[in-house]
């Protein structure tokens, strides 16, 4: 399925009122951080998370239930708190601390179960066979994708009063937010192009484009928790593909240094997830052209802030 531009200025209208409007702070000249990680629940995730419960309609008595590496999951807690609906909530084990105490935090029901993302994600589909809950998929569903899009209008909106576009980075996991994005931006003319930046030990979508279509990697590393994610979504693989996404890799390194750099010199807390998409540009990865502008997302910002320094 390839995620489209209506799809997400219908989600744009269903969520207005239940998001924040994320501020872009000019980091350098042409070059735009939109401050994802100041959006309620600490993620671009609470798009998705509203947009998949509202779009529903009727939420069924055993409310909702996801997987998540995290932010999907406190993300789908707080919506569920807003709308009056019970959420339940499956992390892998490697999840941070700070996220778990978050989602306890707004009243949803955890379970920590296996190491990594897919474990969780079987573990939920599992009891919502059981329950008849209503699954909010952390990546791969089109009232997920087209939430997560929103994010792309409204980065639009406000860049053009800062001197517009060229490009996007965005960081990828399971890569919900990058094809909502580039589904977004893909209905401008000449409008920015739209690159997926991934650490070269979860490279999902690079792989996935690579081999045509999605297929399991191994997940490590300091953004497994967000970005851990053992394959790409198919909404994800397909939409980059016809839309043309670029992807490129950074090193373990290349995202630490990016993370602290956010915080020493913007006063940006970010996790090690939301300073990938800096990373990219930082280490090299990618390189701007003359006069390009440059718009990266801090797509979250749920961390332990005794580790910025």
């Amino acid at each position: 399925m390839i995620m489209t531009r209506a799809e997400v200025e219908r989600a744009a209208s269903r969520i207005a009122g239940h998001v924040r409007r994320t501020p872009v702070a000019e980091a350098a000249p042409g070059l735009l951080l939109k401050l994802e990680s100041l959006q309620h629940s600490g993620s671009f995730k609470v798009r998705g998370a509203f947009n998949r419960v509202l779009a529903a309609g009727t939420v069924p008595e055993a409310g909702v239930i996801a997987a998540s590496g995290g932010n999907h999951g406190v993300a789908v807690a707080y919506a569920a708190r807003a709308l009056g609906v019970r959420a339940e909530i499956f992390v892998p084990e490697v999840c941070a601390p700070v996220k778990v105490a978050g989602l306890r935090a707004l009243g949803a029901h955890v379970t920590q179960t296996g190491a990594i993302f897919a474990d969780a994600y079987e573990a939920s589909a599992k009891r919502a066979a059981e329950t008849g809950a209503l699954e909010v998929h952390a990546y791969d569903q089109a009232d997920v994708v087209a939430g997560q899009g929103t994010l792309g209008l409204e980065l639009l909106e406000q860049a053009r009063p800062l001197g517009g576009l060229d490009t996007v980075l965005v960081a990828v996991g399971g890569g919900g937010l990058v094809a909502g994005v580039a589904a977004a931006l893909a209905g401008e003319e000449r409008g920015p192009r739209v690159v997926a930046v991934e650490p070269e030990r979860i490279p999902t979508l690079h792989e996935a484009l690579a081999r045509g279509g999605p297929v399991p990697v191994e997940v490590g590393g300091v953004g497994a928790d967000a970005l851990g994610a053992t394959r790409a979504g198919r909404i994800a693989f397909d939409t980059a593909r016809a839309l043309g996404v670029e992807v490129v890799l950074v090193g373990e390194e290349a995202i630490v240094e990016a993370r602290r750099a956010l915080w020493r010199d913007h006063r940006v807390a970010a996790e090690h997830a939301g300073a990938a998409a800096l990373a990219a540009l930082r280490a090299g990865a990618y390189v701007p052209g003359p006069g390009e502008r440059v718009a990266v997302v801090v797509c979250g910002g749920n961390t332990d802030p005794s580790t910025l320094a």
